[in-house]
């Protein structure tokens, strides 16, 4: 046995010192995004049944949630709307004094540093569930580019940072690049939905954010998951048009579509680890099943490996804690 030639890749092993001096990928609190539910109301805490630890917060109440966020050096929120009004247009998504809009300012004036990131879309206001005007039943997609860059504008002029469309309409890039544009706000970012499949795992958001479709469902303007090549098509559309970073949604089960996306577009790459993929651990933690803090941090690890610069997750303040204390 003297004469057995080999490398010695546990050399590198050996200590959990030498583990983390080699490690290849790590997790950083600056990379992590944290949804927020804001509603309207005063005292409003409602937990999300199918979400364990995810609330929607009145205005009352987010104070105090931010506080907590900014405090882990969490560095970005997600914003996302439950409003008490729903029409056929989704009227609420783009009025001054819309809850988003609401929050906002709120937000902007005791945290002016924290990066708010407002999420576009109309499915949450309109009464029917979907994400663009309807006509015979069907989601009509040039009408509802108007509606979208007027939301994209009340939520810049209340303050927001970074605009991030999630409706799936052929052109929503660059009809809110355009709206943005000559309302005087060259300079905010689009960090674009530009990979979002027609996912089961979307369920509980659909929960928290009270925007499940009244019919149908969205096949017609989500992509299908079984299609890869078309998802490059949709972020090349997107680069085109003007979007600055690209989301991929979901992020588990797409982690191939984070690494081609970021090789094929050099952008920053946001991976969107959804409502479904939270609920499961969450879930399986619950019942002893598993460890929640190893399961998620492979999670964040495999996205960022996969090619992902920011992680949009229910997670992040559990994520930002346990790497503060590792």
């Amino acid at each position: 046995m003297t004469d057995l030639q080999f490398r010695r890749h546990r050399r590198l092993r050996k200590t959990n010192s030498i583990r983390k001096m080699v490690q290849e990928t790590k997790i950083h609190a600056s990379d992590l995004i944290y949804p927020l539910f804001v509603t309207e109301g005063t005292n409003e805490k409602n937990e999300v049944a199918s979400m364990p630890g995810v609330f929607q917060l009145s205005l009352d109440l987010v104070d105090a949630e931010i506080d907590e966020v900014v405090s882990l050096g969490i560095p970005a929120v997600m914003l996302f709307g439950v409003p008490n009004h729903k029409d056929d247009v989704g009227t609420s998504a783009y009025h001054d004094h819309g809850i988003v809009q609401k929050a906002i300012r709120q937000i902007k004036q005791h945290y002016p540093d924290l990066t708010i990131i407002a999420d576009t879309c109309l499915c949450q206001y309109t009464d029917h569930g979907h994400c663009g005007v309807i006509e015979d039943g069907h989601v009509l997609n040039d009408p509802s580019l108007n509606l979208l860059a007027k939301t994209a504008v009340s939520q810049a002029e209340a303050g927001a940072d970074i605009i991030a469309p999630s409706n799936m309409m052929d052109g929503f890039v660059t009809a809110i690049r355009q709206g943005l544009d000559e309302a005087g706000f060259e300079d905010i970012p689009i960090m674009s939905y530009a990979v979002k499949y027609s996912s089961a795992f979307y369920g509980p958001f659909r929960d928290a954010a009270h925007s499940s479709p009244k019919f149908g469902d969205r096949k017609t303007y989500q992509m299908d998951p079984a299609n890869r090549l078309e998802a490059l098509r949709e972020a090349e559309s997107d680069m085109e048009e003007g979007a600055d970073m690209l989301i991929v949604k979901p992020a588990l089960s797409y982690l191939d579509i984070i690494r081609e996306v970021k090789d094929f577009s050099g952008m920053p790459i946001v991976a969107y680890n959804v409502s479904g993929e939270y609920s499961m651990v969450k879930a399986a933690s619950q019942n002893g099943w598993i460890d929640e803090k190893a399961i998620v941090l492979e999670k964040m690890i495999s996205m960022k490996r996969a090619g992902a610069d920011l992680i949009l997750t229910y997670h992040a303040k559990d994520v930002a804690r346990w790497i503060s204390n590792s």
